[in-house]
């Protein structure tokens, strides 16, 4: 068990993390930034990357060491999380990506969620009875999305990278062909989800040993095919995969199995770029993603509703502080419900989700002696005026910054290895609403705004986001976990913000999650008793649940850089070349 002690000195995901000033807020004034070099010295070395897998984050450390910059070092990371986080990283994906560039202060979004195949259509997941037929939208081929991670990474490069495709692909497909150490996590998670592997020779051919057993702590886990499909990325770029010998494999694993994902689906599959949603928290400027991530819209909700409360006063985790976040999530996923999809299919009334104007009706409606049943609590009208995900986060020596989330949407997503390519293949399909009105796998109730449709990309939760301060960005950060990596990214904010932590105290604090639906809060263990009998008197149903979220940060002060890697996963490390 951690102490304080530990805590506060950032001892935590192997590097040495120094304390942050009282307040993010405070320590980032424009008077402290004042002149041009001010926070990013030219002749400065560092910079921070911080990734749930130790391996990847070293690759990324190397790249930033050499004079990558932070889209380069990040692109390295994600490749290696592929080889090295099975699991979560991915070829087989999608996600998003913010980018800050320091040469004009311009942060842009890039979209590469996976799509729906031309073949969707909105029942596609009811049984005959009008039921939904969840094991067709998780575990089959049906359920996997066309995947965009490696167009994702490949244009991120492309626009702001500064090292060829070539040499920043090279340290994953050494990895993949000489082989990585079998980590106890990594045992787990695949030993936990053998049994679903079993009808997928392919998979059983990466994930096991000759006698069918899964790989065990110690063994080293070589992926010849994955290595092969890396190298024609790095050769032929995304070409290979969308339209050349990869997408013949993938095509070729679809019509075996009966699947829908075609040759056609997946050359006509892009990238979308797109304005990031900007907004303010006490001063500190918020950038996040836009849909179809639901992740920044209301993630700003929130942080808008929040911003009338002074939470300082009211004390960290405290009942009245905590009803407080509990009656703003509740109010933020009753929108999410029914006001958010891709916008490509449907209008998202964003401005009027992140107006302070309508978290000032929001705020004014809760009572703060009471919760309010979710029954009640009815997704505003707009008026005229997305468990298993990675995150990881870079800043470079120059200001520059990225806050990546990609997804496999699952544990190995759908558990489906292409065959001859080594990738594991979403099952992102489930993040649509199979029926709208019913929940999906994390819980969440969807509406007509993200029922299945052809080309469609499904609504997610993921919010990378960085802070800003002048015009400059200060910091990055996100998380994976579903529904909870809105609330995750939203309280490492507010325990930075409003309660003077230091970045470890504020990713390792206990958290709360309330998602409208089911009408629970759900807290970590660490909470005071006292605390939580107080909100059930208040009227809340408390459940305590093991630990939620993985946040990925990296900030940057005049003092350096610190980054730091959550305690409840594992295997993770923010590093950077001077640590």
């Amino acid at each position: 068990m951690l102490t304080r002690r530990q805590i506060s000195a950032g001892l935590i995901g192997g590097v040495l993390v120094p304390a942050l000033a009282p307040s993010l807020a405070r320590a980032f004034t424009p008077a402290e930034l004042t002149g041009a070099d001010r926070l990013f010295p030219a002749e400065a070395s560092g910079g921070m990357v911080a990734s749930r897998e130790a391996t990847a984050t070293r690759v990324g450390v190397d790249v930033l060491a050499a004079g990558g910059n932070a889209v380069d070092a990040a692109v390295a990371v994600a490749f290696a999380l592929a080889v090295t986080l099975p699991q979560a990283g991915n070829l087989g994906g999608g996600g998003f990506a913010l980018v800050h560039r320091p040469a004009d202060r311009s942060t842009h979004a890039l979209d590469f969620r996976e799509m729906a195949p031309a073949a969707a259509h909105r029942d596609v997941f009811l049984a005959p009875d009008g039921s939904v037929d969840s094991e067709r939208s998780r575990y089959s081929h049906h359920a996997v999305g066309v995947p965009g991670s490696v167009a994702g990474y490949l244009d991120l490069l492309a626009r702001f990278g500064s090292w060829p495709r070539q040499r920043v692909m090279a340290p994953a497909i050494r990895l993949a062909e000489q082989g990585i150490p079998v980590t106890r996590i990594l045992h787990r998670n695949i030993e936990q989800r053998l049994e679903r592997f079993r009808p997928w020779p392919a998979t059983m051919a990466v994930i096991v040993r000759p006698d069918g057993s899964a790989l065990q702590p110690g063994d080293v886990l070589r992926q010849p095919d994955l290595a092969a499909s890396l190298r024609q990325i790095s050769e032929q770029g995304a070409g290979a995969f969308y339209e050349g010998g990869i997408a013949e494999l993938i095509a070729a694993e679809m019509t075996r199995h009966h699947g829908p994902i075609t040759r056609a689906d997946l050359a006509g599959y892009h990238t979308v770029w797109r304005a990031p949603v900007m907004g303010s928290y006490r001063g500190v400027g918020i950038a996040s993603m836009p849909p179809p991530s639901s992740g920044g819209a209301h993630l700003l909700q929130m942080l808008n509703i929040l911003e009338g409360w002074d939470l300082a006063a009211l004390g960290h985790n405290s009942a009245a502080g905590l009803h407080r976040m509990a009656e703003a999530m509740r109010r933020a996923y009753a929108d999410r419900a029914v006001h958010l999809g891709d916008p490509d299919f449907w209008e998202v009334p964003l401005d009027w989700i992140t107006s302070k104007t309508y978290a000032a009706d929001l705020r004014a409606a809760i009572d703060l002696d009471h919760a309010s049943p979710s029954d009640t609590v009815a997704p505003g009208t707009p008026k005229a005026e997305g468990a298993n995900t990675t995150h990881l986060s870079v800043m470079d020596r120059r200001g520059g910054a990225v806050s990546m989330t990609t997804t496999l949407n699952f544990g190995f997503g759908s558990g489906i290895v292409a065959e001859g390519t080594g990738i594991f293949l979403n099952n992102e399909m489930d993040d649509f609403s199979a029926k709208p009105g019913v929940p999906n796998a994390y819980g969440l109730v969807g509406g007509e705004a993200n029922a299945v449709a052809a080309h469609k990309r499904p609504l997610s939760s993921m919010t990378p986001t960085l802070l800003l301060a002048d015009g400059r960005a200060v910091g990055a950060l996100g998380s994976p976990d579903g529904s909870r990596i809105i609330t995750t990214v939203l309280q490492v904010i507010l325990n930075l913000v409003d309660h003077g932590m230091n970045l470890a105290e504020a990713t390792a604090a206990p958290r709360l999650h309330h998602q409208w639906q089911p009408d629970i809060v759900w807290v970590e263990e660490g909470v005071s008793p006292d605390t939580l009998d107080l909100l059930r008197r208040l009227g809340h149903t408390v459940e305590i649940r093991r630990a939620f979220g993985a946040a990925q940060s990296v900030l940057a002060s005049p003092k350096g850089f610190q980054g730091m890697t959550d305690p409840r996963r594992p295997g993770g490390l923010a590093a950077g070349p001077d640590h």
